[in-house]
């Protein structure tokens, strides 16, 4: 009976802690669009939750950064970065789905990236540069051009065929993989305990049980990088033919618009994913290349991107880098689409 006791008595403590956490953590999917009847604490009239990693985070902070928006920003880790912060109970209250980036215009929500590009642009202050036509069939081009790039949908891999957003995440699988090297297994234990699509971090647990050396020999990972490969030529090849139909120098022609910045970072996790030359190099898609050029000579690349880099991010991708140079097997599974 003693011992039994002594047994049951740290399990118990342990399912106490969590059907509490659980209880405190309350998670499910939301609604896209400004949230009228959420109001979060804020100090300043925009906030933006985001992470240094994350694609659509980077996309919202290109797009205030054109348009001049001052905001206050709170950086959300994610397990790749530091842990599951956007897991955790304060930035559930924030977004119960869990997922950055979060724009908050003077207390109220605006969730996924697509909304929070096109509410800045309606809210622009007085003498921002537009990036929006005003004709509305050129508007109407531009919103198509951002729905071909944009991430949407709890499993984006399954619709790789229709946009470049969704083909990204499989072309960042290698990149997960390599920066599992950083992230401690408890770290992403909690987020099978608590993540609201037990997929994600699962996937996380099998890339760090594996290692970057061992994704070649996991046919349903190389399977779904090769189909977003596939796709994701395809994309470029669209925006290839779009670049040259509208003779540039950007999406629309002489306009710079929304549509560019959420191509910009699509192209952008391709540099960080290591694949960049396999889209782009040995002259692919001259016109995608010199339009990338003038992306990352734009002051928004600069604010946005690079002052917002992530050590492990680097170390993620020159590790990735360095294990295709050594590994043929690696290099073909992950780059010959």
């Amino acid at each position: 009976m003693g011992i039994a006791f002594v047994v049951l008595l740290p399990v118990a403590g342990l399912l106490g802690w969590y059907l509490w956490e659980r209880s405190h953590r309350k998670t499910h999917a939301v609604g896209a669009g400004l949230q009228t009847d959420i109001k979060v604490a804020h100090e300043a009239e925009f906030e933006l939750y985001h992470n240094a990693l994350s694609l659509c985070s980077k996309k919202t902070r290109m797009c205030l950064a054109e348009l001049g928006i001052d905001y206050v920003g709170h950086h959300i880790h994610l397990v790749e970065t530091g842990g599951y912060e956007n897991i955790g109970r304060a930035f559930l209250g924030v977004n119960p789905a869990g997922t950055v980036p979060v724009l908050v215009h003077d207390g109220h929500p605006v969730y996924e990236s697509h909304e929070q590009i096109r509410y800045a642009a309606d809210h622009a202050p007085r003498g921002a540069s537009s990036l929006v036509p005003s004709d509305l069939v050129a508007e109407a081009e531009m919103q198509r051009w951002v729905d071909k790039s944009s991430l949407g949908g709890d499993d984006p891999i399954a619709d790789a065929k229709q946009s470049a957003g969704n083909a990204v995440p499989g072309l960042t699988v290698p990149l997960f993989s390599s920066m599992m090297d950083d992230v401690p297994v408890h770290w992403i234990l909690e987020g099978v305990l608590f993540h609201r699509l037990k997929i994600r971090p699962l996937l996380f647990l099998v890339l760090k049980l594996r290692g970057l050396r061992g994704l070649s020999k996991l046919p349903p990972a190389v399977k779904a990088i090769q189909a977003c490969g596939r796709a994701m030529h395809r994309h470029l090849d669209d925006l290839e033919a779009q670049l040259c139909r509208s003779g540039g120098p950007w999406i629309l022609g002489r306009m710079f618009t929304l549509a560019d910045v959420s191509w910009a970072v699509v192209v952008e996790r391709l540099r960080e994913a290591d694949s960049l030359h396999v889209f782009l190099g040995e002259g692919r898609r001259p016109a995608v290349r010199a339009w990338w050029e003038q992306i990352q000579a734009r002051p928004s690349y600069r604010m946005a991107i690079e002052e917002h880099g992530h050590s492990t991010v680097v170390a993620g991708t020159e590790r990735l880098r360095r294990a295709k140079a050594a590994d043929p097997a690696l290099r073909s599974a992950l780059e010959d689409f």
